[in-house]
Formats: C-alpha cells, sequence, structure tokens
C-alpha cells in the first residue's frame, strides 16, 4: 500500500481456516471460494490493509509473532494490539515474501476523519499522469512485484474471458511485455482470440478485439468499459495500465544541449534489465482464478494447470 492510503478486502480473509474436504463446495462458496483449494479462509469480511508506516499507537502481542523465516505471517490472528486497552485489533504481516501490511479488524476499528484538507478522489484522468505510471523494472534490475502480481490477477480473469483459448496480442507494448507470460498459461493454437489494450484516453482498436485489457479504477476498483459496450473485459492494476498505454519516451533520441526529461542515453550505464521473463505470481493468479464464479462452469468442461 501506498503510504496514508487503504483498502478494503470485502471477502473473508485469514485464519480461521478450514480444509476444503471438510466444508465441501457449497460452504466454500459461500464463502467466495469457488474452485477446490487446499484450505478457505472463514475469517472476518471487510478488514482493511493499510502500509505497517501508517500503524500508530499499537504493540506486538508477542505470543502471536510466528513466522516462516525472519518476520511474522499472522498464522494464528491478530498480532498487534492497542496501546490502551489493550484488545487485539491488527495483525501485521512481514515474514519473507510477503507483502508488508498492517490488517485492521474491522470490528474493532472505527473511522474517523483526519484534520488534513481532503485531497480531491483520483479518477480515470490520474492514469495519464506521469507519476501515477508503475514501470516493470525495480532499481536493482529486477522486475516489479506490483507488475508479477497485477499480472497474474488479470492472467485469470484472461482464461476466464477466453475460456482458455489461446491469445493473440495486437501489436503494442502489452504485447512486447506480457506475450511470455501469458504464453504460459494460455495454450498455443488454432480459434485465438484477439487481445488490445483499452482504456481513457487512447483509441478504441477497430476492428474491436476479442478482449479489451483495461484498467481498474484507481479509486473503485470496478473495470472501465467503452460507452455501450458489453463485450468482454480484462481489469488490469491501473498503474501497470497506465504504463502500457503512456509509456513515455523509451528509446534514445538525438539531441544537442539538455537531453529532454525522459529521453535514455545510449551510453554507459545502461537502463537494469532483468534476467529472465516477466512471470506472473502464481499466489496471486491462483487466488483470483478460484474466487471466480465461472471457474465453476469452466471446470466442467476443461483441465487446467499452469505451465
Amino acid at each position: 500500500m501506498e503510504p496514508s492510503t487503504y483498502a478494503v478486502e470485502p471477502e473473508p480473509t485469514g485464519p480461521p481456516w478450514r480444509l476444503w474436504e471438510e466444508v465441501g463446495a457449497e460452504a466454500a462458496a459461500r464463502q467466495g471460494v469457488f474452485a477446490p483449494v487446499y484450505s478457505v479462509s472463514f475469517g472476518a469480511r471487510n478488514r482493511i490493509v493499510i502500509a505497517p508506516g501508517d500503524s500508530r499507537s499499537m504493540t506486538l502481542i508477542l505470543d502471536k509473532c510466528e513466522g516462516y523465516c525472519r518476520g511474522v505471517d499472522g498464522r494464528a490472528g491478530p498480532n498487534l494490539a492497542c496501546e490502551g486497552c489493550e484488545r487485539a485489533v491488527a495483525t501485521r504481516i512481514d515474514d519473507c515474501g510477503s507483502w508488508q501490511t498492517v490488517w485492521l479488524e474491522p470490528d474493532a476499528v472505527v473511522r474517523r476523519p483526519s484534520k488534513a484538507p481532503a485531497a480531491p478522489p483520483p479518477d480515470w484522468n490520474d492514469l495519464e499522469r506521469a507519476e501515477h505510471r508503475v514501470p516493470p523494472v525495480e532499481p536493482d534490475g529486477s522486475w516489479s512485484r506490483r507488475w508479477e502480481a497485477a499480472i497474474g490477477v488479470a492472467l485469470a480473469h484472461l482464461v476466464m474471458a477466453t475460456e482458455g483459448h489461446p491469445v493473440h496480442f495486437l501489436d503494442g507494448p502489452a504485447s512486447e511485455l506480457l506475450d511470455h507470460a501469458v504464453s504460459r498459461y494460455l495454450p498455443a493454437g488454432p480459434e485465438a482470440r484477439s487481445l488490445g489494450l483499452a482504456g481513457p484516453g487512447i483509441p478504441l482498436p477497430r476492428p474491436r478485439p476479442d478482449v479489451l485489457l483495461v484498467p481498474r479504477h484507481p479509486l473503485t476498483g470496478a473495470p472501465w468499459r467503452p460507452p455501450g459496450d458489453q463485450g468482454a473485459v480484462v481489469p488490469l492494476d491501473s498503474g501497470v495500465w497506465a504504463y502500457l498505454a503512456h509509456p513515455g519516451e523509451t528509446s534514445p533520441m538525438p539531441a544537442t544541449g539538455t537531453l529532454p526529461e525522459g529521453t535514455l542515453r545510449d551510453d554507459y550505464p545502461l537502463p537494469p534489465r532483468p534476467w529472465r521473463p516477466l512471470t506472473p505470481h502464481q499466489g496471486a493468479f491462483e487466488d483470483t482464478l478460484v474466487r471466480l464464479p465461472a471457474i465453476h462452469a469452466f471446470q466442467l468442461h476443461n483441465s487446467y494447470h499452469s505451465a
């Protein structure tokens, strides 16, 4: 999470967990899980996630600080208590391989307005701002963790939108960056579905592709749709989509005097480049896929496994 932001997870998250074979398909579906998994969460709905640096007046509950490596993973439930009343109010997660987060329990916190002046809520227009774009490569030359997670989520929606058929990308940045990732999850062959980038500020491809790769709204998370269009869309993290739609200048240009802002030099040091192709986050892909209601009908007609 960015500093001073929060999100609400409407589905159950965290402990207690129950095995799928114990609860069955109907009870799992009521928890928002529509395909077999090892265990199903029966934790609270509407938990609020914030950046750890935004938490205040809380202290660790030492006997609930289990973790697999060098951090805590929240396996035993809330591990942060209010300093004043000592009630368990939140769960800190910072174990290796996990996003660093603090999850507030919805029945233990109350929302209060801050004294800071209210900023205008983000909107579709924000996607064209340079600062909204999320570059795919970290400064150390590795792939962005946010990109890996975002592509994993989008691919789950793409599998459902195409019913497991092959995908043909329209030419452009999306094809260059995502083609390898998609090919790991969808087979090659005939009857390919066309996939094109669409959204606010860019022309809609003509003719319309079978599936549109569109941004999620930066505030509500709802996918963008062309006016009056009811065709298939695949939602993508708005910051990742903004980079694909508005990447800015990415190639060297001859210039005199000071180089224009955003122009890359063609001498040393070169921009960092990952040593491997972009790979979706497997956990993000699987967690999203099993929560899509369409997966039930899809399973009846397909045997699906990732590469």
